[in-house]
């Protein structure tokens, strides 16, 4: 399989190679080729075929303060306190409040909920927002996806008399803020175990912790004469927060979101179901929908709109509360794209300068400070290499959010850089990162970042290939390929859709469609056809390579494949990615 591959001329000038290096999709069955390419071990294929909880539900002590947490909030369960969750403002944050909360909801508790605002407040817990929910009665606070870095926030409310479980993913320094208990597995001092999970979401971590709490319910007795609440029906809250915060779909995350789609199309969630019709999807949610339909619209309500809503509509018991709250997030959805749509291209000026740097930042006044981390994420793509983007106030300091490459620890990064002085305040993970600097920091933060980066971002580029886990006849496209490929996924961050290479084929009928997009039908010499497009491709050398193709001229395809439902058919086409002159 590699000599064939060594034997292609790509036009975009990217070699190709097997994912697998070694491997042949004709020694075994493909599903299992699949798997095996994306690093599960041999011995291990049966679990990772059918991905269950069962399969791969660590037991949530193995995380530090787990039991501590259970513990605590079983006392105040049992005690009638007043409980508070504190949430970040995006999809994790929501999804993991609104978890914890209708299940506190059926353990007889009514917790209140506070979402910060993202232009007023920013990102985590205030020493105000805590001494406030302290005011209002409660005693017993839980922060989720944020809390890992508020030391000031967190001994405001120790000092106010407010307790804090941290629920947490993101990096920590080798200090830890003060709590009753702090979960997260990217701790430093995590276990083994515990550590092998960093790749969860905050909404995973919360079900986790779900799990120890009726766990240490039950061996208090508290279900001997009543039925113990349900937590698997959440698991559609589990399913988008991880997929909208791109974590990678390995190990228990699939397992997460395989099961948390079977939950979604039950449509047993309210708010979720409203949401769906919202975004016009007609069928049970895909993956791809969780993060390109469902995601962003609950994204909206804290990016340009009221930060609360997610976690509103998440929560809705009224169908036309949730009708409502849906149709909000959807008008805000086109406004954040709106408003996208003028800082990416303002950004994307800026950044053709920086086109050769290792990484790039750009920072405009009045930018929308709500939409930076999608712009970064499409300059990222646009460059292939790590992008910060920059939100500049009035006064000249600027609210940044940026995204990474694979193999670049960008959140490291950026904790290193906060700790050396040059940022008000920064964290993060891997692939993704806040920041916030002063008037005059930015050129600092670039000569900070550049020094450290550059020769890892090196690395991370110059080992990019285009990699293809099959190559296959023009007839191979069809709709039975699509039922072997759906059978190893699903796919998304960590665990990337299949590309195939189909060919040898002719192009025909080739034309620009919509907005500069490339259509054709492949014709191979097996006699069979198949569809295809290539995105955004009519002024690339791939489009053009397409466009002024001899009537005789074959390639090699490569693409994703994707049924093709249109009038309800079902064939398949490909999504063109490359293509090399056979």
């Amino acid at each position: 399989m590699s000599s064939a591959y060594a034997s292609f001329t790509p036009v975009s000038g990217q070699p190709w190679r097997p994912r697998r290096e070694g491997g042949d999709v004709l020694d075994l069955d493909l599903v299992d080729q699949l798997l095996l390419a994306r690093g599960v071990e041999p011995s291990d294929l049966a679990r990772h075929r059918a991905p269950t909880l069962r399969h791969f539900l660590p037991d949530p002590s193995v995380f530090a303060d787990m039991d501590k947490a259970a513990t605590r909030l079983a006392d105040a369960i049992e005690g009638e306190e007043t409980i508070a969750i504190f949430g970040d403002y995006d999809v994790d944050g929501a999804t993991s409040a609104a978890l914890l909360m209708l299940l506190l909801r059926r353990l007889g508790a009514e917790p209140m909920v506070y979402i910060p605002d993202r232009l007023m407040e920013g990102y985590g817990p205030s020493g105000k927002a805590l001494v406030e929910l302290k005011t209002r009665g409660a005693s017993l606070a839980i922060t989720v996806d944020c809390g890992a870095q508020a030391f000031e926030a967190l001994a405001e409310a120790a000092a106010a008399g407010l307790e804090v479980i941290v629920c947490d993913h993101h990096q920590c320094a080798a200090a830890l803020p003060t709590a009753v208990a702090l979960i997260n597995p990217n701790r430093l001092d995590e276990s083994a175990d515990g550590a092998a999970h960093g790749h969860l979401a905050a909404v995973g971590m919360a079900f986790l912790l779900g799990v120890a709490l009726l766990r240490e319910l039950r061996r208090r007795g508290r279900f001997s004469d009543a039925a113990e609440p349900p937590i698997l029906d959440l698991l559609d809250l589990v399913a988008l927060g991880t997929v909208a915060d791109v974590a990678r779909l390995k190990s228990l995350n699939r397992a997460f979101v395989t099961q948390g789609l079977k939950v979604m199309g039950q449509r047993r969630n309210i708010g979720l179901v409203a949401l769906a019709e919202a975004a016009r999807l007609v069928k049970a949610p895909s993956c791809r929908d969780l993060g390109f339909a469902l995601g962003p619209r609950i994204n909206a309500g804290g990016r340009v709109g009221k930060s609360d809503l997610g976690v509103r509509l998440l929560t809705a018991t009224d169908p036309e509360e949730a009708r409502t709250i849906a149709t909000e997030l959807d008008r805000l959805n086109e406004e954040r794209r709106a408003i996208e749509m003028i800082v990416s291209e303002a950004a994307g000026e800026q950044a053709e300068a920086q086109a050769n740097d290792p990484l790039i930042i750009v920072a405009g006044a009045g930018w929308h400070a709500g939409v930076v981390g999608i712009v970064a994420s499409r300059l990222k793509e646009r460059f292939a290499r790590p992008a910060l983007v920059i939100a500049l106030d009035e006064d000249g300091q600027g609210k940044g959010s940026g995204r990474s490459i694979s193999g670049v620890d960008l959140g490291a990064a950026i904790l290193a850089a906060r700790d050396t002085g040059l940022l008000v305040a920064g964290g993060g993970h891997a692939m993704a990162a806040g920041v916030t600097v002063a008037p005059g920091g930015i050129e600092p933060l670039r000569a900070f970042l550049h020094d450290r980066l550059a020769a890892t971002i090196e690395r991370a580029r110059d080992g990019r290939s285009l990699l293809l886990d099959a190559l296959v006849a023009p007839g191979g496209v069809a709709a039975s390929l699509c039922d072997a490929l759906d059978a190893a996924g699903p796919y998304g961050a960590g665990w990337p859709a299949p590309r195939i290479a189909a060919g040898p084929a002719r192009l025909i009928k080739v034309s620009v469609v919509g907005n500069g997009h490339v259509r054709a039908i492949a014709a191979g010499d097996d006699g069979k056809s198949f569809k295809l497009i290539a995105f955004r491709a009519a002024d690339t050398p791939l489009g053009a390579a397409m466009l002024s193709a001899a009537p005789d001229q074959r390639f090699w395809l490569a693409g994703t494949i994707k049924r093709d439902e249109w009038n309800g058919g079902n064939a398949a086409e490909m999504h063109l990615e490359d293509a090399a002159f056979a």
